[in-house]
């Protein structure tokens, strides 16, 4: 039986990045192993954080050799992604994991795969594992249509993928990096909901 841990979703918004991750590991397709995994950490001293999905022992081994080639790059995310994804296409790795990880620093999201994929996500928002499409469509949702700010829209986002997902739960633990914008900084442009006309 494999182990797998599910839903994940990231959003990115006025300075702030927020990842969140329920914590539910599915034991094959029908038996619940645990409800309070902690799928969303701090790395890189805590100037990186990181979710991760799929086969529990891959999602393990992909985030040890990320956080190792952050510290072989000095923290640069991108160039750390971008290495990683080098030693699948080389095959020096020696097999293709089956797990998915979003990270982020101040700067920068990324999608991470363990079959040597770095995809920077459009708008700010993305999500992986069992809900990702639920919490990528609430998130996107939440983003364009109200004023909530990253954590609030990622946990939000989290909570309704639970509510359809039987692979996803509510027990969700969020990370946050970055700074807000400031009062003189313009916020980014969102969409804000219509008036009903009577």
């Amino acid at each position: 039986m494999e182990f797998r841990g599910t839903t994940i979703c990231a959003v990115k918004k006025d300075g702030i990045t927020a990842i969140a991750g329920d914590g539910q590991v599915t034991m094959g397709e029908s038996v619940i192993f645990k409800n309070t995994a902690i799928k969303v950490r701090r790395i890189y001293g805590g100037k990186v954080i990181l979710g991760f999905a799929g086969s529990v022992t891959d999602a393990f081994a992909l985030t040890e050799r990320f956080e190792g080639m952050l510290n072989k790059f000095a923290g640069n995310l991108m160039r750390s992604a971008v290495e990683l994804a080098e030693l699948w296409r080389n095959d020096k790795v020696g097999r293709k994991l089956d797990a998915m990880m979003i990270t982020a620093d101040e700067n920068t999201l990324l999608i991470l795969s363990g079959t040597g994929e770095v995809i920077e996500p459009d708008e700010g928002v993305c999500a992986i594992g069992s809900g990702g499409n639920y919490a990528l469509a609430a998130a996107r949702a939440l983003y364009q249509e109200t004023d909530y700010d990253a954590p609030t829209i990622a946990k939000k986002a989290l909570k309704i993928a639970s509510e359809i997902c039987v692979f996803t739960n509510d027990n969700i633990r969020l990370e946050t990096v970055g700074k807000a914008l400031n009062a003189d900084t313009p916020p980014a442009k969102t969409k804000k909901r219509a008036s009903k006309e009577a």
